[in-house]
């Protein structure tokens, strides 16, 4: 638990609302062009400066100096499964953003879309162990540089070729009305390209109320293929006086144009929901080529899981309502910050590798698992050579 404090194949669907963009742009800054490439995804946002402790900040004590950003987490972790990432966004010019820049470099992430601001510093983030499972998270990213944001940024990482993914939370609408107004822009960029959209809701309540949240969550909802939210998170993208229930409220972001509603239940593992596709009565169109490939549930795959247990305690199962339900992988838990961006992470991996549903959450609650038994937002981050190892027995050592 993290309390925290101040300081399927998927075509895109039209939308039936504006995202209320403003094209400005920022003071001059420093571009870092290196190790351009052609990306799987792109993905933006605010990556901090991160001190984790040992115990009360106010004791004192040693702190490790890290990285930290829901969005360069999910870049990492999708690089190390083997995939081209872009990474936008903005660090200060100061030694806290050239060390972010420096280890998104060694991992392997694109940054030739990131820059550097000359006159506001990289944002901080203080990580204060309090319980075995509660840890306390204080921000200090008010007139950051990664709060500038500007879209002149996002045109920038479209700029050499479009990727495949655009994957974006709901962290970076409330950084600054520039930084919303930004992620607006990559939404009608991603639409102009036939960009497939994922979302993580990623909800965080000491930026912005639930009633400023979802007042922009609802109008990106027309421009979303791919959503991931967690169960409490669902009804911020909806509008005031709509049912309660997750499946309820899935079905309703379904019914919104969304293709598929992916909703992580921690320890539980996660859902997904689809709309049923019907029986086609004519050979069915080309799927656009920059689209992965898999298939939905159908009535004999459904039947079929339930009429036999799937492989191991923590295999999928078909509910009634079409929805598909995985377990999490059981691990000793170390550290569950970052867990969530190491689902995305997975999860976007299978849909690029052209997994099916059920083998994007195999994927997902398994670099979610990896995430929760290492210390640190994205350190433990597998390869994917790495992900069989939490099916070896305890003890295993790998020769």
């Amino acid at each position: 638990m993290v309390s925290h404090t101040t300081g399927p194949n998927v075509p895109v669907n039209a939308p039936r609302s504006g995202t209320g963009c403003t094209r400005t742009t920022g003071p001059r800054t420093t571009f870092h062009a290196t190790g351009q490439t052609n990306a799987d995804v792109l993905t933006f946002g605010e990556t901090m400066i991160a001190l984790r402790g040992s115990g009360p900040l106010k004791l004192g004590g040693t702190m490790d100096v890290s990285i930290a950003g829901a969005e360069s987490n999910v870049a990492i972790g999708l690089v190390r499964l083997g995939h081209a990432v872009r990474w936008a966004g903005i660090v200060g010019d100061d030694e806290a953003g050239r060390l972010v820049l420096r280890t998104l470099r060694a991992e392997g992430v694109d940054i030739s879309a990131a820059s550097s601001h000359p006159n506001a510093p990289t944002g901080l983030i203080l990580f204060e162990p309090r319980l075995p499972d509660v840890t306390r998270v204080h921000y200090y990213r008010a007139g950051s540089a990664g709060s500038r944001l500007t879209p002149d940024v996002l045109d920038r990482a479209f700029a050499a070729t479009a990727p495949q993914v655009l994957h974006l939370t709901g962290i970076t609408p409330a950084l600054s009305p520039i930084a919303r107004a930004a992620s607006a822009h990559a939404l009608h960029l991603a639409r102009e390209h036939g960009t497939l959209v994922c979302l993580d809701v990623n909800h965080r309540s000491r930026l912005w109320t639930a009633d400023q949240a979802s007042a922009v969550l609802r109008d990106w909802i027309p421009y979303v293929d791919v959503l991931i939210s967690s169960a409490d998170e669902l009804a911020l993208c909806l509008p005031p006086g709509s049912p309660p229930g997750i499946t309820a409220q899935a079905r309703q972001l379904l019914a919104a144009g969304v293709t598929e509603v992916v909703v992580t239940l921690g320890p539980d593992g996660a859902t997904s929901y689809t709309r049923p596709e019907p029986r086609p009565t004519t050979p069915p169109e080309p799927r656009p080529a920059n689209l992965p490939t898999g298939t939905h549930p159908t009535a004999d795959m459904r039947a079929a899981s339930k009429a036999q247990p799937a492989e191991g305690a923590g295999g999928p199962r078909y509910a009634d309502d079409g929805s598909l339900h995985q377990p999490a992988v059981p691990v000793r838990a170390v550290d569950a910050v970052g867990a969530g961006d190491a689902f995305v992470a997975g999860y976007l991996s299978a849909l690029l590798d052209g997994e099916d549903i059920a083998g994007r959450l195999g994927r997902a609650v398994t670099t979610g698992a990896f995430a929760v038994a290492s210390p640190g937002d994205w350190e433990g981050a597998p390869t994917r050579a790495e992900l069989h190892l939490l099916g070896a027995p305890p003890g295993t050592v790998v020769r």
